[in-house]
Protein backbone atom coordinates (compact mmCIF):
# COMPACT_ATOMS: atom_id res chain seq x y z
CA UNK A 1 0.00 0.00 0.00
CA UNK A 2 1.32 4.36 -0.73
CA UNK A 3 3.71 4.83 2.35
CA UNK A 4 3.43 1.46 3.66
CA UNK A 5 6.61 0.04 5.21
CA UNK A 6 7.31 -3.40 3.84
CA UNK A 7 8.24 -5.84 6.62
CA UNK A 8 7.87 -9.20 6.85
CA UNK A 9 8.21 -10.79 11.05
CA UNK A 10 8.77 -14.70 9.58
CA UNK A 11 11.84 -12.75 7.25
CA UNK A 12 14.19 -15.16 9.63
CA UNK A 13 11.78 -18.12 10.02
CA UNK A 14 11.33 -18.90 6.27
CA UNK A 15 12.95 -22.19 4.85
CA UNK A 16 12.66 -23.92 1.36
CA UNK A 17 9.22 -25.69 1.06
CA UNK A 18 7.55 -23.87 3.93
CA UNK A 19 3.87 -23.23 2.73
CA UNK A 20 3.38 -20.24 0.43
CA UNK A 21 0.22 -19.35 2.82
CA UNK A 22 0.92 -17.78 6.62
CA UNK A 23 -2.45 -17.76 7.12
CA UNK A 24 -5.97 -19.26 5.97
CA UNK A 25 -8.88 -17.29 6.68
CA UNK A 26 -12.86 -18.13 5.54
CA UNK A 27 -15.87 -16.22 6.00
CA UNK A 28 -18.21 -13.67 5.06
CA UNK A 29 -17.38 -10.36 2.99
CA UNK A 30 -19.90 -7.36 3.97
CA UNK A 31 -19.76 -4.37 3.08
CA UNK A 32 -19.25 -2.25 6.09
CA UNK A 33 -20.84 1.60 6.34
CA UNK A 34 -20.03 3.31 9.19
CA UNK A 35 -21.34 6.21 10.96
CA UNK A 36 -19.16 8.08 13.78
CA UNK A 37 -19.53 11.47 15.61
CA UNK A 38 -22.94 10.85 16.71
CA UNK A 39 -23.50 11.93 20.36
CA UNK A 40 -25.95 9.59 21.32
CA UNK A 41 -28.21 7.02 20.30
CA UNK A 42 -30.74 7.58 16.97
CA UNK A 43 -34.00 8.06 18.40
CA UNK A 44 -37.34 6.84 17.01
CA UNK A 45 -39.08 9.22 14.31
CA UNK A 46 -36.22 11.46 13.82
CA UNK A 47 -33.29 11.94 11.49
CA UNK A 48 -30.06 12.03 12.93
CA UNK A 49 -26.85 13.25 10.79
CA UNK A 50 -23.24 11.31 11.97
CA UNK A 51 -19.96 14.02 11.75
CA UNK A 52 -17.97 11.05 10.22
CA UNK A 53 -18.41 7.98 8.15
CA UNK A 54 -16.55 5.49 6.42
CA UNK A 55 -16.92 2.51 4.00
CA UNK A 56 -14.89 -0.50 3.44
CA UNK A 57 -14.82 -4.53 3.24
CA UNK A 58 -16.08 -6.14 6.79
CA UNK A 59 -16.78 -9.51 8.30
CA UNK A 60 -13.80 -11.52 7.70
CA UNK A 61 -12.31 -9.09 5.47
CA UNK A 62 -11.51 -7.36 8.98
CA UNK A 63 -9.30 -10.22 9.89
CA UNK A 64 -7.79 -10.69 6.15
CA UNK A 65 -6.69 -6.87 5.72
CA UNK A 66 -4.94 -6.62 9.48
CA UNK A 67 -2.89 -9.69 8.84
CA UNK A 68 -1.87 -8.42 5.56
CA UNK A 69 -0.47 -5.29 6.78
CA UNK A 70 1.33 -6.75 9.65
CA UNK A 71 3.24 -8.53 6.72
CA UNK A 72 1.57 -11.90 6.50
CA UNK A 73 0.62 -13.76 3.42
CA UNK A 74 -2.88 -13.98 3.39
CA UNK A 75 -5.38 -16.34 1.68
CA UNK A 76 -9.50 -15.31 2.04
CA UNK A 77 -12.15 -17.76 1.19
CA UNK A 78 -15.47 -15.99 0.62
CA UNK A 79 -18.11 -15.40 -1.77
CA UNK A 80 -18.26 -11.99 -3.38
CA UNK A 81 -21.66 -10.66 -5.01
CA UNK A 82 -21.08 -9.61 -8.61
CA UNK A 83 -22.82 -6.17 -7.70
CA UNK A 84 -20.80 -2.87 -7.78
CA UNK A 85 -20.17 -3.60 -3.72
CA UNK A 86 -18.32 -7.00 -4.71
CA UNK A 87 -15.91 -5.42 -7.14
CA UNK A 88 -15.28 -2.98 -4.93
CA UNK A 89 -14.47 -5.45 -2.10
CA UNK A 90 -12.47 -7.76 -4.31
CA UNK A 91 -10.45 -5.03 -5.72
CA UNK A 92 -9.61 -3.86 -2.08
CA UNK A 93 -8.53 -6.79 -0.65
CA UNK A 94 -6.44 -8.14 -3.48
CA UNK A 95 -5.20 -5.50 -5.33
CA UNK A 96 -5.30 -2.69 -2.38
CA UNK A 97 -4.36 -5.02 0.43
CA UNK A 98 -2.76 -7.98 -1.67
CA UNK A 99 -4.74 -10.66 -0.15
CA UNK A 100 -4.56 -13.92 -2.09
CA UNK A 101 -8.07 -14.28 -2.86
CA UNK A 102 -7.44 -17.46 -4.71
CA UNK A 103 -10.09 -19.73 -2.94
CA UNK A 104 -12.66 -17.02 -3.23
CA UNK A 105 -15.32 -16.75 -5.94
CA UNK A 106 -17.75 -14.38 -7.59
CA UNK A 107 -21.39 -15.23 -7.63
CA UNK A 108 -23.76 -13.86 -10.62
CA UNK A 109 -26.79 -13.00 -9.43
CA UNK A 110 -26.08 -12.94 -6.04
CA UNK A 111 -26.09 -9.45 -3.91
CA UNK A 112 -22.99 -8.79 -1.50
CA UNK A 113 -23.89 -8.46 2.50
CA UNK A 114 -24.19 -5.47 3.96
CA UNK A 115 -23.96 -3.59 7.39
CA UNK A 116 -24.21 -0.42 8.82
CA UNK A 117 -22.79 0.08 11.69
CA UNK A 118 -23.67 3.45 14.29
CA UNK A 119 -20.60 4.43 16.81
CA UNK A 120 -21.78 6.28 19.13
CA UNK A 121 -20.73 6.72 23.30
CA UNK A 122 -17.61 4.00 23.37
CA UNK A 123 -20.05 0.99 21.57
CA UNK A 124 -21.53 0.56 18.27
CA UNK A 125 -25.13 -0.71 16.83
CA UNK A 126 -25.15 -2.59 13.77
CA UNK A 127 -27.60 -3.20 11.17
CA UNK A 128 -26.95 -5.83 8.38
CA UNK A 129 -28.88 -7.46 5.56
CA UNK A 130 -27.81 -10.42 3.87
CA UNK A 131 -28.69 -13.82 1.90
CA UNK A 132 -26.77 -17.27 2.07
CA UNK A 133 -24.26 -17.65 -0.39
CA UNK A 134 -25.71 -20.61 -3.19
CA UNK A 135 -23.51 -23.48 -3.03
CA UNK A 136 -21.08 -24.15 -5.86
CA UNK A 137 -22.03 -25.29 -9.68
CA UNK A 138 -19.01 -27.30 -9.49
CA UNK A 139 -16.19 -29.51 -7.47
CA UNK A 140 -15.35 -27.40 -4.10
CA UNK A 141 -11.60 -27.13 -4.61
CA UNK A 142 -9.46 -28.97 -2.01
CA UNK A 143 -9.93 -26.36 1.32
CA UNK A 144 -7.63 -25.27 3.26
CA UNK A 145 -4.46 -24.73 1.33
CA UNK A 146 -1.82 -25.76 3.44
CA UNK A 147 -0.76 -22.55 5.49
CA UNK A 148 1.19 -21.90 8.70
CA UNK A 149 -1.67 -20.85 10.35
CA UNK A 150 -5.63 -20.46 10.43
CA UNK A 151 -8.51 -18.36 12.21
CA UNK A 152 -11.85 -20.53 12.52
CA UNK A 153 -14.91 -18.97 14.43
CA UNK A 154 -16.57 -21.74 16.11
CA UNK A 155 -19.97 -22.27 15.74
CA UNK A 156 -22.60 -21.84 18.21
CA UNK A 157 -25.05 -24.73 17.48
CA UNK A 158 -25.75 -27.94 15.60
CA UNK A 159 -25.94 -26.57 12.17
CA UNK A 160 -22.50 -24.53 12.45
CA UNK A 161 -20.71 -27.19 14.04
CA UNK A 162 -21.35 -29.13 10.91
CA UNK A 163 -19.65 -26.32 9.29
CA UNK A 164 -16.42 -26.91 11.09
CA UNK A 165 -14.97 -29.84 9.23
CA UNK A 166 -12.01 -28.48 7.80
CA UNK A 167 -10.88 -27.23 11.17
CA UNK A 168 -9.69 -30.84 11.87
CA UNK A 169 -8.47 -31.02 8.56
CA UNK A 170 -6.04 -28.07 8.68
CA UNK A 171 -4.70 -29.52 11.86
CA UNK A 172 -3.91 -32.60 10.79
CA UNK A 173 -1.99 -31.00 8.11
CA UNK A 174 -0.10 -29.47 10.56
CA UNK A 175 -1.41 -25.76 10.53
CA UNK A 176 -2.06 -24.04 13.91
CA UNK A 177 -5.45 -23.15 14.25
CA UNK A 178 -6.49 -19.73 16.25
CA UNK A 179 -9.88 -19.66 17.62
CA UNK A 180 -12.58 -17.36 17.95
CA UNK A 181 -16.32 -17.04 18.73
CA UNK A 182 -19.14 -14.71 18.43
CA UNK A 183 -22.11 -13.68 20.71
CA UNK A 184 -24.91 -16.27 21.29
CA UNK A 185 -28.08 -14.55 20.18
CA UNK A 186 -30.02 -18.08 21.29
CA UNK A 187 -28.56 -17.55 24.92
CA UNK A 188 -27.39 -21.43 25.11
CA UNK A 189 -23.78 -21.09 25.72
CA UNK A 190 -23.41 -24.71 25.61
CA UNK A 191 -20.14 -26.08 26.04
CA UNK A 192 -20.62 -28.19 22.86
CA UNK A 193 -20.03 -25.70 20.80
CA UNK A 194 -17.05 -25.74 21.17
CA UNK A 195 -16.03 -28.89 20.51
CA UNK A 196 -13.68 -28.03 17.78
CA UNK A 197 -10.73 -26.82 20.47
CA UNK A 198 -10.00 -30.11 20.47
CA UNK A 199 -8.00 -29.04 17.06
CA UNK A 200 -7.18 -25.79 18.06
CA UNK A 201 -3.53 -23.77 18.86
CA UNK A 202 -5.50 -21.16 20.74
CA UNK A 203 -9.30 -20.18 21.76
CA UNK A 204 -9.51 -15.79 21.61
CA UNK A 205 -13.46 -15.30 23.04
CA UNK A 206 -13.49 -12.00 25.13
CA UNK A 207 -13.98 -11.66 28.88
CA UNK A 208 -18.42 -12.22 28.44
CA UNK A 209 -17.96 -14.89 25.96
CA UNK A 210 -15.64 -16.86 28.23
CA UNK A 211 -17.14 -16.40 31.35
CA UNK A 212 -20.80 -17.47 29.88
CA UNK A 213 -19.69 -20.55 27.99
CA UNK A 214 -17.43 -21.69 31.34
CA UNK A 215 -20.15 -20.11 33.71
CA UNK A 216 -16.93 -18.79 35.76
CA UNK A 217 -16.57 -16.43 38.19
CA UNK A 218 -14.74 -14.17 36.22
CA UNK A 219 -12.57 -14.07 33.50
CA UNK A 220 -9.29 -15.19 34.64
CA UNK A 221 -11.01 -18.06 35.95
CA UNK A 222 -12.66 -18.45 32.79
CA UNK A 223 -9.01 -18.53 30.77
CA UNK A 224 -8.14 -20.97 33.33
CA UNK A 225 -11.03 -23.65 32.60
CA UNK A 226 -10.66 -23.23 28.76
CA UNK A 227 -6.87 -23.77 28.96
CA UNK A 228 -8.49 -27.44 29.80
CA UNK A 229 -9.44 -27.51 26.39
CA UNK A 230 -7.20 -26.14 24.23
CA UNK A 231 -3.09 -25.68 24.85
CA UNK A 232 -3.30 -21.86 25.13
CA UNK A 233 -6.46 -19.80 26.09
CA UNK A 234 -6.53 -15.38 25.94
CA UNK A 235 -9.52 -13.84 26.94
CA UNK A 236 -9.65 -10.13 26.11
CA UNK A 237 -10.94 -7.84 29.04
CA UNK A 238 -11.83 -4.80 26.89
CA UNK A 239 -10.07 -1.52 28.91
CA UNK A 240 -8.89 -4.04 31.26
CA UNK A 241 -6.45 -5.43 28.94
CA UNK A 242 -5.64 -9.27 28.00
CA UNK A 243 -4.70 -12.57 29.87
CA UNK A 244 -3.33 -15.64 28.61
CA UNK A 245 -3.30 -19.13 30.03
CA UNK A 246 -0.57 -21.54 28.45
CA UNK A 247 -1.43 -24.96 29.59
CA UNK A 248 1.22 -26.87 28.00
CA UNK A 249 3.96 -24.52 30.01
CA UNK A 250 1.65 -23.29 32.75
CA UNK A 251 2.44 -19.58 31.90
CA UNK A 252 -0.10 -17.10 32.64
CA UNK A 253 0.74 -13.48 31.30
CA UNK A 254 -1.70 -10.06 31.10
CA UNK A 255 -1.09 -6.90 29.73
CA UNK A 256 -2.87 -3.48 30.30
CA UNK A 257 -5.06 -2.04 27.73
CA UNK A 258 -2.93 1.37 26.13
CA UNK A 259 -5.66 4.23 27.45
CA UNK A 260 -6.42 5.79 24.01
CA UNK A 261 -9.67 8.01 22.96
CA UNK A 262 -11.70 5.33 21.04
CA UNK A 263 -13.80 6.81 17.80
CA UNK A 264 -14.98 3.48 16.74
CA UNK A 265 -14.51 -0.12 17.82
CA UNK A 266 -15.21 -1.51 14.97
CA UNK A 267 -13.33 -4.56 14.31
CA UNK A 268 -11.20 -4.13 17.62
CA UNK A 269 -11.14 -7.68 18.38
CA UNK A 270 -10.06 -9.01 14.94
CA UNK A 271 -7.61 -6.52 14.54
CA UNK A 272 -5.90 -7.83 18.33
CA UNK A 273 -6.51 -11.67 16.72
CA UNK A 274 -4.10 -10.82 14.08
CA UNK A 275 -1.67 -8.90 16.21
CA UNK A 276 -1.55 -11.82 18.16
CA UNK A 277 -1.22 -14.52 15.33
CA UNK A 278 1.48 -12.35 13.72
CA UNK A 279 3.47 -12.60 17.13
CA UNK A 280 3.27 -16.67 17.49
CA UNK A 281 4.20 -17.64 14.68
CA UNK A 282 7.20 -14.97 14.73
CA UNK A 283 8.20 -16.80 18.34
CA UNK A 284 7.73 -14.22 20.74
CA UNK A 285 6.99 -14.55 24.48
CA UNK A 286 3.42 -14.56 25.75
CA UNK A 287 3.20 -11.50 27.59
CA UNK A 288 5.00 -9.64 23.96
CA UNK A 289 2.19 -11.40 21.52
CA UNK A 290 -0.49 -9.88 24.23
CA UNK A 291 1.11 -6.63 24.64
CA UNK A 292 1.89 -6.51 20.29
CA UNK A 293 -2.07 -7.63 19.61
CA UNK A 294 -3.10 -5.09 22.43
CA UNK A 295 -1.56 -1.98 20.74
CA UNK A 296 -2.66 -3.06 17.20
CA UNK A 297 -6.27 -2.70 18.83
CA UNK A 298 -5.73 0.83 20.42
CA UNK A 299 -4.17 2.02 17.39
CA UNK A 300 -7.52 0.71 15.52
CA UNK A 301 -10.04 2.25 17.84
CA UNK A 302 -9.06 5.42 16.77
CA UNK A 303 -10.19 5.12 13.63
CA UNK A 304 -13.15 4.24 12.12
CA UNK A 305 -14.14 1.31 10.39
CA UNK A 306 -12.84 -2.09 10.22
CA UNK A 307 -10.36 -3.04 8.02
CA UNK A 308 -10.21 0.91 7.21
CA UNK A 309 -8.51 1.24 10.49
CA UNK A 310 -6.53 -1.77 11.01
CA UNK A 311 -2.60 -0.70 11.71
CA UNK A 312 0.18 -1.34 9.30
CA UNK A 313 3.89 -1.39 10.63
CA UNK A 314 3.72 2.31 9.76
CA UNK A 315 1.28 3.35 11.90
CA UNK A 316 2.76 1.32 14.88
CA UNK A 317 6.41 3.19 14.18
CA UNK A 318 4.82 6.44 14.27
CA UNK A 319 2.72 5.52 17.54
CA UNK A 320 6.46 3.82 18.81
CA UNK A 321 8.45 7.81 17.75
CA UNK A 322 5.70 9.29 19.81
CA UNK A 323 6.25 7.06 22.74
CA UNK A 324 10.32 7.96 22.83
CA UNK A 325 9.31 11.76 22.00
CA UNK A 326 7.23 12.06 25.22
CA UNK A 327 9.10 9.54 27.57
CA UNK A 328 9.66 11.07 30.67
CA UNK A 329 7.26 14.14 30.52
CA UNK A 330 5.44 11.87 33.03
CA UNK A 331 5.61 9.07 35.09
CA UNK A 332 3.37 7.31 33.10
CA UNK A 333 5.29 7.74 29.99
CA UNK A 334 8.03 5.85 30.44
CA UNK A 335 5.60 2.18 30.92
CA UNK A 336 4.53 1.97 27.03
CA UNK A 337 8.92 2.45 26.87
CA UNK A 338 9.34 -0.51 28.78
CA UNK A 339 6.46 -2.83 27.70
CA UNK A 340 6.87 -1.85 23.79
CA UNK A 341 11.10 -2.20 24.02
CA UNK A 342 11.32 -5.19 22.17
CA UNK A 343 9.34 -3.81 18.67
CA UNK A 344 12.27 -1.41 18.59
CA UNK A 345 14.42 -3.65 16.07
CA UNK A 346 11.90 -4.43 14.54
CA UNK A 347 10.09 -0.99 12.99
CA UNK A 348 10.85 1.38 10.29
CA UNK A 349 11.71 4.83 10.85
CA UNK A 350 7.77 6.89 10.63
CA UNK A 351 7.42 8.65 7.59
CA UNK A 352 4.42 10.53 8.75
CA UNK A 353 3.47 11.87 11.57
CA UNK A 354 1.72 10.51 14.62
CA UNK A 355 -1.64 9.85 14.52
CA UNK A 356 -1.58 8.98 11.08
CA UNK A 357 -4.96 9.62 8.86
CA UNK A 358 -4.83 7.07 5.63
CA UNK A 359 -8.97 6.01 5.85
CA UNK A 360 -10.58 7.21 3.14
CA UNK A 361 -14.13 7.65 4.18
CA UNK A 362 -16.17 6.67 0.89
CA UNK A 363 -16.74 3.82 -1.58
CA UNK A 364 -14.33 4.62 -4.46
CA UNK A 365 -13.58 8.15 -5.94
CA UNK A 366 -13.63 8.31 -9.75
CA UNK A 367 -10.14 9.03 -11.55
CA UNK A 368 -9.40 12.25 -12.46
CA UNK A 369 -9.99 12.68 -16.26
Amino acid sequence: MEDQAVIDPLKGLRAPGDPATDVYLKGTVFLDIIFTGLDSAPVRGTESWARGMGSSPGGIANMATALARLGLRTTLAAAFGDDMYGDYCWDSLQNGEGIDLGPSRRIPGWHSPVTVSMAYEGERTMVSHGHQAPPPEGAVPACPPPARAAVASLGRGPAERGEHAWIAEAAAAGTQVFADVGWDETGRWDMADLDGLQHCAAFLPNAQEAVRYTRAAGPREAARRLAELVPLAVVTLGEEGAFAVDSGTGETAEVPALAVEALDPTGAGDVFVAGFVTGTLARWPLADRLAFAGLCAALSVQEFGGSLSAPGWIEIAGWWEQVKAYAGESPGDLEPLRRYGFLEALLPTATRPWPLRRAVPTIGFRPAR
